[in-house]
């Protein structure tokens, strides 16, 4: 089990890391997954990643303040905004917009009253 939650921890850094550098792929949240994952396996990699020069920042600002970047929100607030223009612009019908606009809306409103890091 403990191999499954290595694998799961991992693969989470790679996909925040490959997000880095993706427009539409967040990054906080997989690392967050991962430093969670690492908190009750392996305190060993949990202290990696805290400490990471490039990594670590943000889940340190999410533990000690529950704090998102400042740039952070913007990206993901843009991103959700663009999702939800691409959806209009797909018509996929008044059901389906209104749950996706309500989510992104709720998701939206809780990164923007995070305080910002």
């Amino acid at each position: 089990m403990r191999m499954l939650w290595l694998t799961i921890a991992w693969a989470s850094i790679t996909i925040g890391v490959v997000g880095a550098f993706l427009p539409l792929l967040p990054t906080t949240p997989f690392l967050l997954v991962s430093a969670g994952i690492f908190a009750r396996i392996s305190p060993r990699f949990e202290s990696w990643l805290v400490g990471h020069p490039t990594l670590g920042p943000s889940v340190r600002a999410w533990r000690d303040r529950k704090a998102i970047n400042q740039g952070a929100k913007i990206s993901a607030v843009v991103a959700m905004t663009c999702s939800l223009c691409v959806l209009v612009w797909l018509d996929p019908g008044p059901l389906a917009l209104a749950i996706v606009a309500t989510a992104l809306s709720a998701c939206a409103a809780f990164v923007i009253t995070r305080p910002s890091a």
